[in-house]
């Protein structure tokens, strides 16, 4: 940059002497030329800014809407999530409680227990539903689309829980089923000594 300026400061120097229209006293000779070009110049250098200024405006505006598409993609997700989660507690509670249930090696009194550890587990997921619902049906505390999409994963990772919770109960229960199971053949077996 400054060697440019000291070529420029030169050939400036060099002109002025070789050029007939130098006066003995320096006085500086103008053209019209140049000044004019350089105000095109500097005209044109405002419209780049002020259209860099609207691209820059329209990228922000863009960003701010991606941002948007992207939090209600992510609370469809969570809901899409949670309502599969419900199904699978659904489907466990229809097919595999009422095996547990009606099974012979499933005591009277644990029928009430086992009853109530699943319902609890069901209950939990239905209250999780009505909260969902809350949240995305009103402006529930008039939170932002990002903090809405917050409670939502947090409600997802709950009914994660959930259902990892029932399928380890479930699993436990025909544990229980089946070494009541062997138990029984064993002690009724015949023996033949």
């Amino acid at each position: 940059m400054k060697t440019k300026i000291k070529i420029l400061v030169m050939t400036a120097a060099l002109t002025l002497f070789m050029s007939g229209n130098a006066t003995a006293q320096g006085m500086p000779t103008y053209d019209n030329t140049n000044f004019i070009s350089l105000v095109k110049q500097l005209l044109e250098s405002g419209k780049q800014t002020a259209q860099m200024i609207k691209s820059v405006k329209f990228l922000k505006d863009a960003k701010e809407a991606i941002e948007q598409v992207s939090s209600v993609v992510q609370q469809l997700n969570a809901v899409q999530e949670i309502a599969d989660n419900n199904q699978r507690l659904i489907n466990v509670m229809q097919n595999d409680l009422q095996d547990i249930l009606n099974s012979p090696y499933i005591k009277p009194e644990e029928v009430t227990r086992v009853t109530e550890s699943f319902s609890a587990i069901v209950q939990n997921s239905l209250d999780t539903v009505d909260f969902i619902d809350e949240v995305l049906s009103s402006d529930y505390l008039k939170m932002s689309d990002a903090e809405r999409a917050e409670i939502l994963k947090a409600k997802e990772l709950e009914s994660k829980q959930m259902v990892s919770t029932i399928t380890t109960k479930t699993k436990r229960y025909r544990d229980i089923i089946s070494f009541r199971k062997m138990q029984d053949k064993v002690n009724n077996r015949e023996t033949n000594y």
